[in-house]
């Protein structure tokens, strides 16, 4: 029978389905020296090979491969004489060098350390790009670091440990549900769950327990996880029973002293070594205890009446740490040889009589210290301090006290009691006015990020060190003491200016001090800003106001005004520090705008609110010029009615002829002079144009048309041919209205007329007055201004009067 090495490899990959050959793997493949021997081997176990050899089906295999992440895998393509194929993994093309073609029918792939969750494998002809066959890859990890202990429910009770509980890691889809199995060496399934935890109670007791011997050689423990597509167990770990014995919290005591704290306790498995921890405060100290051994611990360098919080734990060695016991905390007692009470003083500007106050002041004892100390202040003259004596005590209260002294040196005696029992005194130097002594020189502070930074000259003089002092409102002091020419002072309170004070000191003296510039400890903002804005038309004027509620705030170095239509871009202007104002121009009338301000200084950026203002729609001088120009309008027009008022009531009451009036009357005879004398009427009310005259007198006188002149435009001059013998006598005008008179003819007789409206005629307005002689007779023949032909005898006429026409209530 004759095989090539290619049918050997298909065999081998057919067999790798099989669950007892799915550890044959691509490095067994690589070596070629092998092939025989597993051919060999494969057709021993598994005689369908032979059949499925000679399949021609086209496909991928293995198919639906469960791996664990990081091994290595090999595929078989079945290309049934497709040519040359390639591979897709997840539609990306795999690397060609990992693809072998064993013969023209099978392509073997080979992917190491494969890490994907999930993966689709594909082959692919070449010439057709057809899809030949596939698979799915999917890999696991299995459940690790496991970790069991052995451990009781009761933590106060030394017992055997009834509880079991392991823990592990298991990286899978939290999609999937996972059921676990922990495995016992020898006494197989010992708990479920679902979770990566599980704890075995009632352990050696029932019929179901776990038994644990702590003799015995060990434990073996096996983590299983199953999902409805694979089933995976973890490796195996042993355990030491006394390596998971987790003991139970020592119970202990804590005794005070004065300079440190005694801790004792009691340990439970008592027979055997173990290691404990002690803990104070965030410290940890650990002792290792030998076998039948409790345990103790000093802890030296405690603080005066202060708290402490102590707690202990132990385990076996190599076994977990017990849980820590119940947390104790314990006040120290106070230690008079670490009582430091730094005595100071602050003198106080002379009196007129030389007298000077003292504030003195030292360290406070902690209030944690619950016993009742007492203080005394006794100043003594410099000179009687040295001989010794009696002085006067001031009782004072717990961290200050104030005392008089006069113008000498003298020195502050201060001491502590503890009820009657002296603990601690010191002792400060007051120097006398205007005694001569060294002071620092050249002092200079600064601030940053909060703390002030003091840097001087030194006296001449050697000194013993420096005292500094330092206060914000001159009523609470802070000191301290320093051998160097420079310190930094912390703990300041925030934005609060401070004044400082450098004083040199001596063997058994103090110099003069020396104060800085006042210093803020740091400079804040520029304060609050409020803004106000007075908008007009086309521009609105912007006012603001900065107002800082702290002491210690930076200079404005500059401003900028931000505005912008409410839909519109945002626009600014940026000014100098000291301008509080500005003119913001080019605006739209009637329109809403917003703007803000923003002062800086270098310390930081202050910003006002928001504030909404609305131009005006039209300009400041609108209203005004409006006013005065309807005003000017309205004058106008009261003149021109007021003129209009009087002119129609003087057209009104000026008087107009009424022919209903009128009158006749009889003209008088010609004068000597041939002329009929014209006497206006004597009612000043009429006229000019009431003046009549007589035919004979027309023709006697010159017409004033012929003339050019016409005394009386206004008039027309109407007469009337009348019968010589219906003329009234001429004996009834004055002589002196007769005047004589030119005569004058008619340019034609058919200039006249009819007569006016006689008397009988309907509708007229005439009285007609004729003489007595001739009533009967009417004119027949009316002319205007023109002469009336008479005969040579001189006769009166009748013609028509007007002697009032104008209606003053006289026409009856």
């Amino acid at each position: 029978m004759r095989h090539s090495i290619s049918d050997f490899i298909y065999l081998i990959l057919c067999t790798w389905t099989s669950h007892s050959f799915k550890g044959l793997n691509f490095s067994l493949l690589e070596k070629k020296e092998m092939h025989l021997f597993l051919v060999l081997f494969i057709l021993a176990v598994n005689p369908c090979i032979c059949k499925r050899k000679h399949d021609t089906t086209c496909d991928v295999v293995p198919k639906n491969i469960h791996i664990e992440v990081g091994s290595n895998i090999s595929i078989v393509c079945l290309t049934c004489g497709h040519g040359e194929i390639y591979w897709t993994l997840n539609t990306s093309k795999v690397d060609k060098s990992l693809s072998t073609t064993i013969n023209s029918s099978h392509t073997l792939l080979s992917l190491w350390n494969f890490t994907n969750q999930r993966a689709t494998l594909q082959c692919h002809s070449k010439d057709t790009h057809q899809v030949i066959g596939g698979t799915t890859i999917r890999t696991y990890l299995k459940p690790r670091n496991i970790s069991c202990i052995w451990h009781y429910s009761d933590q106060e009770t030394e017992s055997q440990p009834d509880l079991f509980t392991c823990k592990w890691e298991h990286q899978i889809d939290p999609k999937l549900d996972v059921n676990y199995t922990v495995l016992h060496s020898t006494q197989g399934e010992i708990c479920n769950t679902s979770e990566t935890t599980c704890t075995v109670k009632d352990v050696d007791s029932g019929p179901n327990s776990m038994i644990i011997n702590i003799f015995s050689d060990s434990i073996q423990i096996t983590v299983r996880a199953k999902t409805a597509a694979l089933e995976v167990d973890s490796y195996t770990r042993e355990f030491q029973p006394r390596h998971i014995w987790k003991m139970i919290p020592p119970h202990y005591n804590v005794t005070t002293f004065s300079d440190h704290l005694l801790v004792v306790w009691k340990r439970a498995l008592f027979l055997q070594k173990c290691q404990c921890e002690v803990k104070y405060n965030e410290m940890v100290l650990s002792k290792a205890l030998e076998k039948q051994e409790n345990g103790n611990m000093t802890i030296e360098q405690v603080e005066s009446c202060s708290n402490y919080t102590v707690s202990v734990r132990c385990a076996l060695l190599e076994a977990p740490w017990s849980d820590w016991s119940k947390e104790k905390t314990v006040l120290t007692k106070l230690n008079k040889n670490y009582v430091k009470l730094c005595l100071w003083r602050k003198v106080a500007e002379p009196k007129k009589n030389g007298v000077r106050t003292i504030h003195a002041m030292w360290k406070k004892i902690p209030s944690t210290c619950r016993d009742t100390f007492t203080y005394t202040i006794t100043p003594t003259p410099y000179q009687e301090a040295l001989m010794g004596g009696n002085y006067t005590e001031t009782l004072c209260s717990d961290s200050s006290c104030d005392v008089e002294v006069n113008q000498d040196a003298h020195r502050i005696n201060l001491n502590m009691f503890h009820n009657v029992t002296l603990l601690v005194e010191d002792t400060v130097h007051v120097p006398a006015i205007g005694e001569s002594l060294p002071r620092v020189t050249n002092i200079q502070a600064s601030a940053l990020e909060g703390v002030i930074l003091l840097n001087w000259k030194a006296p001449v003089q050697p000194v013993s060190g420096y005292m500094i002092d330092w206060t914000h409102n001159g009523n609470q002091y802070y000191w301290k003491k320093t051998n160097y020419t420079n310190a930094t002072l912390s703990g300041l309170l925030d934005k609060k200016p401070y004044n400082v004070t450098v004083t040199p000191l001596f063997d058994d003296k103090t110099g003069h001090g020396t104060q800085a510039l006042q210093i803020c400890s740091r400079v804040g903002g520029p304060g609050n800003v409020t803004i106000d804005t007075v908008p007009y038309d086309k521009y609105a004027l912007v006012k603001w106001e900065v107002k800082s509620q702290e002491e210690c705030s930076g200079d404005v170095v500059r401003y900028i005004v931000f505005y912008s239509k409410l839909d519109g871009p945002q626009l600014n202007v940026t000014i100098n520090g000291g301008d509080q104002e500005i003119c913001l121009v080019d605006l739209l009338p009637d329109t809403h705008y917003r703007v803000y301000v923003e002062a800086t200084a270098p310390t930081g950026t202050t910003r006002s609110n928001e504030m909404l203002f609305k131009t005006l729609r039209f300009g400041q001088f609108f209203i005004p010029v409006l006013g005065v120009s309807g005003g000017v309008v309205i004058l106008l027009v009261l003149s021109l009615g007021l003129g209009c008022c009087v002119w129609w009531r003087k057209f009104k009451e000026k008087l107009i002829p009424n022919p209903g009036c009128s009158s006749l009357a009889l003209w008088p005879a010609l004068t000597q002079e041939g002329t009929i004398p014209v006497r206006p009427f004597r009612n000043p009310s009429e006229s000019v144009c009431d003046r009549i005259y007589t035919e004979e007198s027309q023709r006697t006188s010159t017409s004033p048309l012929d003339s050019g002149f016409n005394p009386y435009p206004a008039i027309q001059q109407i007469e009337e041919y009348i019968d010589p013998d219906m003329a009234p006598a001429p004996e009834i005008w004055p002589e002196e209205w007769v005047k004589p008179a030119k005569t004058q003819h008619p340019s034609s007789p058919n200039d006249s007329i009819a007569p006016l409206l006689p008397e009988n005629s309907p509708g007229s307005p005439y009285r007609s007055q004729i003489s007595g002689e001739n009533p009967g007779r009417r004119p027949n023949r009316l002319n205007k201004n023109v002469p009336v032909q008479q005969s040579d005898r001189k006769s009166p006429v009748m013609v028509y009067v007007t002697l009032d026409m104008f209606e003053q209530n006289q026409c009856s």
